[in-house]
């Protein structure tokens, strides 16, 4: 679920009591890009863009575009490393920002991990790059990185009705696995290695990718997600992250019942995640350690993380526990990491960058 808000808090990793249920690595996957795009138009990248010179200047205090400054000091710590690119979605006909974390090409063809972010889409203050180490913490495993900057309330998916509010026509799922990949990592000099992962809104979209996408994604991470979308908890968390932005689910996906809610449903589909690697992981609900006020959190933070974090928490875990159901069911291998305590919050998913790691390396055939 994506209907979270912003909570200005530190990141850092809590320790935590982790349920931790794991099954043998899957297999690579075998996919390249063109396999996946077939005659699509492909997107243009531009590592450069002219007007984005300096991304700490480009920021001019527009709170929207916070994260411009962010990675404005991280250039400065890791030169071209870190830098905003931006690829045109030939569906969409625009232009998305991307902020890339790039290997040590010294080190050969390294994996590609598409991190994607929450209900805000990277367009305000909650995503990974302002709420998370994400940047410190991939650089120091010599990864290439994407995390797409826009998309707000889309749950990254192709909707059926163009939206003048979020830009016109919401193709993403058609630009992020079809238009993006070849282009985006021939620019990486990447290998054809690649991950998704995504917290809250986007923990449901990453593990549709793999299931729509057999054979493409080496390893998928889904943290505080719910999988079933066309029913139950699943359909009242789109109800609410639409209704965010003044949408509706049929603007989406059509009238409910239709073709595409069944295809948008990452628990009816589980079993398609048969050879991926798979990460999942939730909280209970229940207050931990990170939401108190020892870890800096203000009275109303943590009235807030009680109240609206614990239950959307709580939704998200029952949500979980159906995805692993359906999986043991299907026999589905997948790690799952089933916290005791903890909220729908930013210092745990930056727990998940280390869970999913472990889980993701494996996958890639790298030292963790």
């Amino acid at each position: 679920m994506n209907f979270y808000r912003r909570i200005t808090a530190p990141v850092a990793a809590t320790a935590l009591a982790v349920s931790l249920i794991s099954a043998p690595l899957a297999g690579a996957a075998e996919h390249k890009p063109s396999d996946i795009s077939g005659q699509l138009p492909q997107a243009e990248i531009t590592q450069a863009p002219r007007h984005i010179e300096n991304p700490g200047v480009a920021y001019d205090g527009n709170e929207a575009l916070a994260w411009r400054k962010v990675i404005g000091e991280y250039s400065q710590k890791y030169g071209d490393r870190v830098a905003e690119w931006w690829a045109h979605s030939p569906s969409m006909d625009r232009h998305v920002p991307l902020v890339v974390i790039k290997a040590d090409q010294a080190a050969g063809p390294r994996p590609t991990i598409y991190l994607l972010n929450g209900g805000d889409g990277g367009e305000g203050r909650a995503n990974w790059i302002m709420q998370s180490d994400a940047i410190d913490f991939y650089i120091s495993k010599n990864v290439n990185v994407v995390v797409p900057m826009q998309g707000k309330f889309s749950y990254y998916t192709d909707w059926v009705e163009d939206v003048d509010s979020l830009g016109g026509k919401q193709m993403w799922e058609t630009f992020l696995t079809k238009e993006l990949p070849g282009p985006l990592e021939a620019a990486l000099g990447a290998s054809n290695k690649r991950a998704v992962a995504g917290m809250s809104m986007s923990a449901t979209t990453s593990l549709l990718y793999a299931e729509h996408n057999p054979g493409f994604y080496d390893a998928v991470g889904s943290f505080s997600g719910c999988a079933q979308t066309s029913g139950g908890l699943g359909l009242t968390s789109i109800d609410m992250t639409l209704q965010r932005g003044g949408l509706t689910k049929e603007q989406m996906w059509g009238p409910l019942g239709g073709d595409l809610w069944n295809y948008n449903d990452a628990l009816t589909n589980a079993g398609d995640l048969r050879g991926t690697e798979v990460y999942v992981s939730n909280a209970s609900g229940l207050v931990g350690a990170s939401d108190l006020w020892g870890a800096g959190r203000t009275s109303a933070d943590v009235a807030l993380l009680t109240v609206e974090g614990g239950v959307i928490e709580a939704a998200t875990n029952m949500c979980t526990h159906d995805l692993k159901t359906k999986l043991d069911a299907e026999g589905v291998p997948a790690t799952f990491n089933f916290r005791p305590t903890g909220t729908h919050s930013w210092p745990y998913w930056q727990q998940d960058l280390r869970g999913s790691w472990d889980v993701f390396a494996k996958a890639f055939g790298i030292e963790a």
